[in-house]
């Protein structure tokens, strides 16, 4: 490695983690199931990078430098977006951590209960005032 600071190392450091990580880590790609459904995968990515140097003493004109730098990646599914009819579904994978997280991760699902139920209600609703409804 040719850079003489430590300000070059992290950026170097950084660059590895863009070649590593991108959009498509997090929302993978689409993987067609046949029979119209689209399954599409999604993970949590987690990094972290360090890097360091230090400046020694010396008798030349020659700069002493001393330096390293390290990442880490942690990619972890976390769950999976069904597209099938139309409609699509969030599949959770994951183990919760806390009371907070369940409460978060079970929004989606209850938007959905709601809004089924919502749009029965309103289908059944039409079907009473069309059986209501006088004949002329």
């Amino acid at each position: 490695m040719a850079e003489k600071s430590a300000g070059a190392i992290l950026s170097a450091t950084i660059e590895k983690i863009r070649d590593l990580v991108d959009t498509s880590t997090i929302i993978g790609e689409p993987i067609n199931g046949g029979n119209g459904v689209t399954i599409i995968p999604v993970s949590k990515v987690t990094y972290g990078f360090a890097s360091g140097g230090a400046d020694f003493p010396s008798k030349n004109s020659n700069e002493l430098f001393g330096g390293g730098g390290g990442a880490g990646v942690t990619i972890t599914p976390v769950a999976f977006l069904v597209i099938s009819d139309g409609e699509v579904t969030l599949k959770h994978i994951t183990a919760y951590d806390n009371a907070a997280e369940r409460v978060v991760n079970l929004v989606p699902e209850m938007f959905d209960k709601v809004t089924s139920l919502v749009n029965k209600s309103k289908k059944d609703a039409a079907k009473v005032q069309i059986e209501e409804a006088p004949a002329e």
